[in-house]
């Protein structure tokens, strides 16, 4: 891209942006620079047929221009607009939390078959709390805590709470460690996949998103295992532990879960036919 010394038509400026990420072998350069321009812009993807020849002014034109160089260079789309729909929800999200993807959304669609009003919920992992705070938009009267060991992760869920006038408590913890009560539903999507595979994911995952939320040791199971075993401590009777799974681990965890004493154990698909969710009931 270049600098702008004057201002250029809406769809141009478009076109230039598609152009300089498919060069970068950015994968979805049209989808991304139209975002991007409609960040820079406050535009949504109406004004692109519309008015395609709006003159977009320069200084909205540099900063677009910035946005797409920064994008060349495999920065994900989300920490370019510090933002990421989850769930029919727009949640903020930085270099310190996963983002938010569709396939989470089956873990929340899942958990919500079986949530009740005024049930408690404990998310492990929390992040950027976008699976805790969608229960409790979608639910009433639940009570919610998320977990998380990173203290900046924390900050943005808070934040997202607040975003969304959503009342949860986050509690800074070693999975288990800092955490007290009961709870109807333990929901995690943890670290699960095997350290030896991070190097091959894309560039814009493993070089920008945090590796403590990415690496599950060396066979990606270490935190079913922890988790599935100290939740027992943490649930009611006949309460419910629910996990986000790598394609490829269904029977791992749930010979895990099996082990532990749990009942009912049950896996789902994603909306690709991939096993997605898996989860189980505790029985003493």
């Amino acid at each position: 891209m270049r600098d702008y010394a004057e201002g250029v038509e809406y769809i141009r400026l478009y076109r230039e942006g598609v152009e300089a990420l498919k060069d970068a072998g950015v994968a979805e350069a049209e989808l991304d620079a139209r975002l991007l321009l409609e960040y820079v812009c406050g535009t949504n993807r109406n004004d692109m047929y519309m008015y395609p020849d709006r003159p977009v002014e320069a200084a909205q034109c540099n900063k677009f221009s910035e946005l797409i160089c920064k994008r060349r260079l495999r920065i994900p789309l989300q920490h370019l607009t510090g933002v990421q729909e989850f769930m029919g929800l727009e949640f903020d999200v930085n270099k310190h939390v996963l983002i938010p993807r569709q396939d989470t959304e089956n873990l929340v669609e899942e958990v919500l078959r079986h949530l009740h009003d005024g049930m408690s919920i404990l998310d492990m992992c929390t992040g950027s709390g976008c699976i805790l705070l969608s229960l409790l938009h979608y639910s009433n009267d639940c009570v919610g805590v998320g977990v998380d060991l990173s203290q900046e992760a924390l900050e943005v869920a808070r934040s997202n709470a607040s975003k969304l006038g959503l009342k949860a408590t986050f509690i800074q913890s070693d999975l288990f460690e800092n955490v007290s009560g009961k709870f109807d539903i333990i929901v995690s999507n943890p670290p699960y996949i095997q350290s030896a595979v991070i190097p091959t994911l894309e560039e814009e995952v493993k070089a920008h998103e945090p590796m403590m939320a990415l690496d599950g040791s060396e066979d990606g199971l270490l935190f079913y295992r922890r988790i599935s075993r100290d939740a027992k401590g943490y649930l009611t009777r006949g309460g419910m532990l629910f996990f986000e799974i790598g394609h490829d681990e269904r029977e791992d965890v749930c010979a895990i879960l099996e082990k532990e004493g749990y009942g009912e154990i049950r896996a789902m698909k994603d909306f690709a036919g991939n096993d997605r969710v898996v989860y189980a009931t505790f029985v003493e």
